[in-house]
């Protein structure tokens, strides 16, 4: 039998407008998506209102150009008409782009030309620069506001050369549904690896319903509740393991600008949140001894399985693991499964697991670190391809199994235990970073001769990036270099990949075959300020 057609006999009939349609019949008056942004109450949507919306900016996007396979940027702050546009083009058919917004112009000219963008939909604070780093664009459509706050003036003249994202609704009467394609790609996203480049990340409408159907179960997530999203959206949490769970069982998101320690908890209690991805930097408010009594939280999606946080924070924490890549959790754990301490849970149903020496490609015993391989479907489980990048398509799988370049070991009845990720990729504030390509802005300086870039613990972001140079001349003005290569990185890094120092050295630590041990920098990056 024809493979593909097996894939797509898997979700038969089901894709994103399906999803949106079934719930606004079943549910046509429950809340869907509430926008809280800032020291304001924003406007909310029911589902029924949710998928008129949706229908409207497909119709509109139509009308403008855009057809189904096009692939359109979103490159905005959290805000509802972020959410609209991506639910809309993915209706459509089309392919929803959604980037970084602390991207630099270098960054956005990568990703629009690598994807072949047609379009853009945009905020005031970033249409200058989207506009000059993608000049090829046939339109780009600007919102009123940044996702609550009003434009500068600066801002608000440039966006008015541009499309206004109102004027993109057209007549949801218009609308005129496709066939459900399950397989056809409705999302990018870039994710950085270890390569010098980030790479796009195409998902399908299978994706999404996958997501929707195994994410509510592993974080135990109801009909009733409701999931605060302050993510990013451009990120796998937000789109896949937060909106994806929510439309999964006709539960409620609210939607955050972005992350606020004041407004964290107001929000949680006036919108009866029950469930929040935990990131590092949202501990600090969760074990807040202050924090209101009268609040309906009750799950934090988090990656290890933590008891003692559990009672610091009144929370379960859930352990999950994924990956842009794999879409949403591949391993899962619930503190009443009675997994030990630390773990990140057993493998989800739907995957296998496998833990790999990198050396020999044997199965590692349990107990023994090794690389964690995963194999799903390519489009259902797992993401199905980096777009037009056959060379890490071919590094990424073999014989079936993704490579996810994380290192764990198998313990007691199943559970998995984290260990380290690749040296060359950092994680800054839930952000990947990878090593190699802030290597390739650094070494391009003349003063240079060659650079290992590491993770320097952090106490709010985990870990930062910094830099150890070795001159290319002895008596180089160290400071003057540092400045240049500071300046080089803000020109064309996003702020979070920008080193936080360099360190001068006179030689890395090597072990066999000359090889660097960016372990040992790691220890020396922490013992210097």
């Amino acid at each position: 039998m024809d493979s593909q057609a097996i894939d797509q006999f898997q979700m038969h009939g089901q894709d994103i407008p399906w999803l949106l349609t079934h719930w606004a019949e079943q549910k046509p008056d429950h809340p869907a998506l509430v926008w809280a942004p800032r020291d304001a109450n924003g406007p909310r949507w029911t589902y029924a209102e949710l998928l008129t919306d949706v229908k409207r900016m497909a119709v509109g996007l139509a009308a403008k150009g855009i057809n189904p396979g096009d692939r359109v940027l979103i490159h905005a702050e959290n805000c509802p008409e972020m959410v609209i546009a991506w639910l809309a083009c993915a209706t459509l058919g089309a392919v929803a782009v959604t980037t970084n917004t602390k991207s630099v112009g270098a960054e956005m000219t990568y990703f629009a030309e690598h994807t072949r963008a047609v379009a853009a939909i945009t905020q005031p604070a970033f249409v200058g620069m989207l506009a000059k780093a993608a000049p090829g664009l046939l339109w780009i459509a600007v919102t009123d506001n940044n996702s609550g706050e009003p434009p500068s003036q600066d801002e608000q003249t440039a966006s008015e050369a541009y499309d206004r994202f109102d004027a993109l609704f057209g007549d949801s009467n218009k609308f005129v549904p496709r066939d459900a394609d399950p397989m056809l790609p409705f999302g990018i996203m870039f994710t950085s690896g270890t390569t010098s480049r980030p790479k796009a990340v195409v998902h399908t409408h299978a994706n999404a319903i996958w997501a929707s159907r195994i994410g509510p179960r592993n974080i135990d997530l109801g009909t009733d509740d409701t999931y605060l999203i302050y993510p990013p959206f451009f990120h796998v949490n937000a789109q896949s393991w937060s909106m994806f769970a929510v439309l999964g069982v006709g539960a409620t998101a609210v939607l955050m600008p972005k992350w606020s320690q004041s407004r964290f908890w107001p929000v949680i209690v006036e919108h009866d949140v029950t469930h929040v991805s935990v990131m590092p930097f949202a501990m600090a408010a969760l074990g807040d001894p202050s924090r209101p009594k009268d609040n309906q939280l009750r799950v934090g999606v988090f990656g290890l399985l933590l008891p003692d946080l559990d009672r610091a924070f009144g929370i379960d924490l859930y352990a999950c693991y994924g990956m842009t890549e794999t879409v949403t959790h591949a391993t899962n754990g619930k503190p009443s499964d009675g997994l030990p301490t630390g773990s990140m849970g057993r493998v989800t149903p739907g995957y296998e697991i496998a833990v790999v020496d990198q050396d020999t490609g044997e199965l590692c015993s349990a107990g023994e670190t090794g690389e964690l391989w995963l194999r799903g479907t390519r489009g259902i489980q797992l993401f199905l391809e980096y777009a037009d990048n056959p060379e890490a398509n071919e590094k990424a799988f073999e014989d079936g199994w993704f490579k996810t370049g994380d290192m764990v070991k198998m313990g007691p009845n199943g559970a998995v235990f984290y260990q380290e990720r690749d040296k060359d990729l950092l994680k800054v504030g839930g952000e990947n970073v990878s090593a190699r390509e802030v290597e390739d802005v650094v070494g391009q300086h003349a003063a240079v001769q060659s650079v290992a870039v590491v993770a320097k613990s952090d106490d709010f972001l985990s870990e930062v990036p910094v830099a150890f140079v070795i001159s290319a001349t002895p008596d180089v003005d160290q400071a003057a270099v540092t400045r240049e290569i500071m300046e080089a990185c803000e020109e064309r890094l996003a702020s979070f990949k920008v080193p936080r120092a360099v360190y001068f050295v006179e030689a890395f630590p090597t072990g066999t075959l000359d090889k660097i041990l960016k372990k040992e920098l790691r220890e020396m990056a922490d013992a210097r300020d």
